[in-house]
């Protein structure tokens, strides 16, 4: 992807009548009902975008949504992009891209997760303080795109700060449980077997998931402030594993996304 295309995606997204959002946002895995609080000002199918890949995931609706959120203009990513629908990372990553031409500050990310760390219960909410790519790919894999980053950056603070600070005060003052630990991002689409829970465990990943690391690395080289907020969705036991079904995941995702909504809107007033 080169920085002519971002430029040219994100200069038909202006046409449409979007300008300088404040703040970023991407609905992972059942989580796109912070939509319904968002005033819609414009939403745009992701198939008319040029350039975008068109979400093939049942439960990712596939919109980009410009809107006013607690008082600030906000865009949001209504449907990700994964690995394991055939698309490469700098394609996945690309909206990211436009949104910080476009303007944004601030990127806020959730996902749907496995939780590997037994002390954290399906159907509540991890702060992700590190990552662990455990991906193929990197999108930072071929020439660098001067204009937006260097060639190599930093990493040793993928999550911002000061965003943390803000979603952990939001879930201390919403009364809402949130943990913090280590996500491990896999290409899926199948989930783990016993003994790839057993080695995320043992190098040190809290959730296990199948997005948000490829989105968190071109954000840094953008140097675009990020955090990120799972909802566990299942307990990823190697001793006492279940089948799973996405029907399940969907149905624990949608009740702790009420706990998700509220820290997200009170950390967006902050901002």
């Amino acid at each position: 992807m080169t920085y002519e295309q971002i430029s040219a995606t994100a200069d038909f997204i202006k046409s449409q009548g979007i300008d300088k959002p404040q703040i970023g946002i991407i609905l992972g895995t059942g989580l796109g009902g912070l939509v319904n609080d968002i005033s819609i000002i414009k939403e745009i199918d992701y198939a008319k975008i040029p350039n975008f890949p068109v979400s093939t995931v049942e439960s990712h609706k596939g919109k980009l949504i410009y809107g006013e959120l607690e008082g600030k203009q906000v865009l949001a990513m209504q449907g990700r992009f994964h690995y394991y629908e055939g698309y490469n990372m700098q394609q996945i990553t690309l909206p990211v891209r436009v949104m910080k031409l476009l303007g944004i500050e601030h990127l806020l990310i959730s996902n749907a997760a496995g939780a590997v760390n037994l002390a954290y219960k399906k159907g509540t909410l991890m702060l992700l303080d590190d990552h662990i790519s455990l991906l193929p790919e990197n999108p930072l894999t071929g020439k660098n795109i001067d204009e937006m980053g260097p060639r190599f950056p930093d990493m040793s603070q993928p999550f911002d700060k000061h965003l943390n600070q803000l979603l952990k005060k939001a879930a201390q003052e919403e009364n809402v449980q949130l943990h913090e630990g280590v996500y491990a991002s896999v290409p899926g689409p199948n989930l783990e077997t016993r003994a790839e829970y057993r080695y995320i465990k043992i190098i040190g990943g809290d959730a296990v998931g199948m997005s948000t690391v490829p989105e968190v690395i071109v954000a840094n080289h953008m140097g675009l402030p990020c955090a990120a907020v799972s909802v566990l969705t299942d307990e990823c036991d190697p001793n006492n594993l279940h089948p799973v079904s996405l029907q399940e995941i969907l149905d624990v995702a949608a009740e702790a996304e009420k706990g998700l909504i509220k820290i997200f809107k009170r950390t967006i007033a902050q901002l």
